[in-house]
């Protein structure tokens, strides 16, 4: 059963950060890319980073270039999510999804609420 379980999410000051988890089981980690997406109260989803299956390569959206940091830990089946200078704006549901390149399986996670806020 594949399962894709986030945390560390919670509310934070302007300025703050968080640092994202999410845990894999039921498919080979290792050769999955993996993102983080989010998405705000009445907004449409959005890409905020990716990492190859190898973690040689990441992508950022530009509004997050600089202050969140994606990485991948295969040993521990782990993505993370270093967000820092975290803004209001950046309150969202934040996602795990894992994409298979080739042969394009797609999974999801729940979840996890990040609330930015004095």
């Amino acid at each position: 059963q594949v399962q894709l379980v986030e945390s560390g999410g919670g509310l934070v000051q302007p300025g703050g950060s968080l640092r994202l988890s999410c845990a894999a089981s039921g498919f080979t980690f290792s050769g999955y890319a993996m993102s983080w997406y989010r998405q705000a109260p009445g907004k449409d989803r959005e890409l905020v980073a990716s990492i190859t299956s190898n973690g040689g390569r990441t992508n950022y959206a530009d509004s997050m270039q600089g202050r969140f940091t994606i990485s991948r830990d295969n040993a521990k089946n782990t993505v993370f999510l270093q967000m820092n200078s975290l803004k209001p704006d950046d309150t969202a549901v934040y996602y795990c999804n894992a994409r298979h390149l080739l042969y394009g399986f797609n999974y999801w996670g729940r979840g996890t609420q990040v609330t930015v806020s004095s």
